[in-house]
């Protein structure tokens, strides 16, 4: 597996290169870089949702159960087209689900910080509930900064991720070169 790793460490250097340059490009335009996930995000329920259906129909050919196979291709069908039409409400709607879970995570967060002992750190997992509550309900109310801190999050992880994967692709260039000098 090293081998073929060393051999092709330009494609992984590449990988890493188109990380790195959406990384910076989700940083510096977090409104497009969302559009853009959104829309390969509905592309993907339609693919999805054309195999569930064929999945469904296969399985009805075979006399197996296959009308929850078709209900979630055609579920998945709907999203995708209703993010298609309006990426907008389909991003609102992503913001707000995180939101909610936000909220919902900082309350159990709280409520089991309150029940620990004092001497096992009930104070750090009090903090990091309250903070995931306040999370939450900034972005409710103010669901742009929801979507922008998303988008800084994507791009530093894609950034980080790119960082990373060039630094090992560049590694294994150097070990390809000890190995089999030209």
């Amino acid at each position: 597996m090293l081998d073929i790793l060393m051999r092709n460490w330009w494609a992984l250097a590449v990988r890493a290169g188109a990380a790195i340059i959406f990384g910076i490009f989700a940083i510096l335009w977090p409104g497009v870089t969302l559009k853009v996930l959104v829309l390969v995000f509905a592309a993907y329920m339609l693919v999805d949702g054309v195999f569930g259906i064929i999945a469904g129909w296969r399985a009805a050919e075979r006399n197996e159960r296959w009308w929850l196979l078709v209900i979630e291709g055609a579920l998945d069908l709907i999203v995708g087209l209703i993010a298609i039409a309006s990426p907008a409400i389909a991003l609102l709607a992503f913001v707000y689900l995180v939101a909610f879970w936000a909220i919902l995570s900082g309350i159990v967060l709280l409520a089991a910080g309150l029940r620990l002992h004092r001497s096992n750190g009930e104070g750090l997992l009090i903090l990091s509930g309250g903070l995931s509550l306040l999370w939450g309900i900034i972005v409710i109310a103010w669901p742009v900064a929801g979507q922008v801190a998303m988008a800084w999050w994507i791009g530093a992880y894609a950034l980080l991720f790119g960082i990373f994967m060039l630094s090992f692709a560049l590694r294994l260039r150097r070990r390809w070169r000890d190995l089999h000098p030209a």
